[in-house]
């Protein structure tokens, strides 16, 4: 063979070994690509991945379950119903739930409920033993009739037999005619049921004394219904809490919440 044959013949040897170099990278490749596809097909979160999961499929946020569930229609309130709420004044940030135990009963529950700002739902402050008209309750109560009117009514204006306790921030009238007269519906005593009152706006003008005797809707409606100091018994019309109650709640009203007491039955 010739100097120039050898010649021409080398490259035709040095292209094979490129060849076989590029056959074995390709298959060394395609050996590195299938061992991870396997990897990829057996981790869950990449599969779940490639199968597509959406965003309902994943958990939501706890702040987002939150916000979804349904809200309470009584906004916190317990032993109302729907309508007796909706008629709650809403810029009310202070309320005073009484509920009887039954509509011709003198026994109830008298609770303080707060809210933090106008819409949000009400927290139970405080809770007590309360008692009311010696005939339960009237929603068209007349004079007389021995009952306590039942619906929601603003709380405006206090008074007492006392001096009003630290930090009352309602109107009060300390005045030595909040004297009660007489004896109660079962013949106890009423001394002391004066000492703290606060007036509930039925039949009566708000921004006065809670002894105001104007009532503008008639005298035959009655009026003078107050939240006073409780004299172990029914009442004529009004609603009776313990001595320290009245005093926690006097300390805690405030005209700028527009406190307001809504009273009745259990589920009126």
């Amino acid at each position: 063979m010739s100097k120039h044959a050898r010649a021409r013949s080398r490259p035709v040897r040095t292209n094979r070994r490129a060849a076989r170099r590029v056959v074995l990278a390709a298959t060394l490749g395609l050996v590195a690509f299938t061992a991870g596809w396997v990897y990829v097909a057996q981790d869950p979160d990449r599969a779940a991945g490639a199968a597509g999961a959406t965003a309902d499929s994943r958990p939501r946020p706890v702040d987002r379950v939150v916000r979804d569930s349904p809200r309470s229609p009584l906004q916190g309130l317990t032993g109302i119903s729907e309508q007796t709420r909706a008629r709650i004044p809403a810029e009310s940030r202070q309320l005073i739930l009484v509920t009887g135990r039954a509509a011709d009963s003198s026994e109830s529950t008298a609770a303080l409920y707060t809210r933090p700002e106008a819409g949000a739902d009400w927290v139970k402050a405080a809770s007590w033993p309360a008692r009311n008209g010696a005939r339960g309750w009237s929603a068209e109560r007349t004079y007389g009739d021995l009952t306590s009117p039942q619906g929601v009514f603003a709380l405006t204006d206090a008074g007492g037999l006392l001096s009003p306790p630290p930090g009352t921030r309602l109107p009060y009238d300390e005045d030595r005619a909040f004297v009660a007269t007489g004896r109660g519906v079962n013949g106890e005593s009423l001394v002391g049921s004066f000492d703290y009152v606060v007036a509930i706006d039925f039949n009566r003008r708000p921004g006065r004394s809670p002894l105001d005797p104007v009532k503008p809707d008639g005298e035959a409606k009655g009026g003078n219904i107050w939240l006073h100091v409780d004299h172990d018994g029914p009442s004529q019309g009004c609603v009776g809490i313990p001595k320290e109650a009245m005093r926690r709640v006097l300390e805690t009203l405030d005209p700028a919440a527009k406190p307001v007491i809504v009273m009745g039955p259990e589920g009126f």
